[in-house]
């Protein structure tokens, strides 16, 4: 028999107010408020890493980063986050090497169900979000449940990613579009 925290990293269906879920949220809530009241860089980044599943050793987090549990956020080396970033991790969200967030990124896997007889009983499920390498997230986006992003992937500021997109992609808008292919190595211009 799987536990919620199995069921619910798997994205399957899983009780919500599970004890050890709860109870890791609430340590979470603790931790994260101490970190992000931290303001020796060094410290903050260093603590903000042991409570994460795994982290590149170039890893830098500005505050107050908010997340549910840190067990399923996996980030590559050479990561930047600006302000104010939130990872609901109920499932894995992976981030590749050399990729940099704009301030209010939110990366969501939590999913509700649409049926309100479910929703009413506190069930939940997630899909996982995958981000490629030396991806660029301006500020304000948001990633739904389930988007897998490719490399060299740019995504202007305030854009809601609603689906997955390839390698070589400017994407923009809600939901977000390709307005531009970028090609592969290329510096280019800033497009956003």
């Amino acid at each position: 028999m799987k536990t919620s925290r199995e069921r619910m990293t798997a994205g399957e269906p899983y009780e919500q107010f599970d004890q050890e879920l709860t109870e890791r949220r609430k340590f979470m809530r603790a931790q994260l408020q101490q970190i992000n009241a931290q303001t020796d860089n060094e410290k903050r980044n260093h603590r903000l890493q042991t409570l994460l599943a795994d982290t590149g050793p170039d890893f830098f987090v500005e505050s107050a980063f908010k997340c549910d549990y840190g067990w399923n956020i996996h980030i590559g080396d050479h990561f930047y986050a600006n302000y104010d970033n939130t990872f609901l991790d109920t499932c894995p969200i992976t981030i590749g090497h050399h990729c940099y967030f704009g301030p209010d990124v939110g990366l969501y896997t939590p999913v509700h169900p649409l049926d309100p007889v479910a929703r009413d009983a506190d069930v939940e499920f997630g899909a996982p979000i995958t981000i490629g390498n030396s991806a660029w997230l301006g500020g304000h986006v948001t990633i739904l449940p389930g988007v897998t992003l490719g490399d060299n992937v740019v995504v202007g500021a305030g854009s809601v990613v609603t689906k997955s997109f390839g390698d070589n992609v400017v994407i923009a808008g809600n939901p977000a579009r390709v307005i531009k292919q970028v090609p592969s190595g290329s510096p280019g211009d800033n497009p956003i």
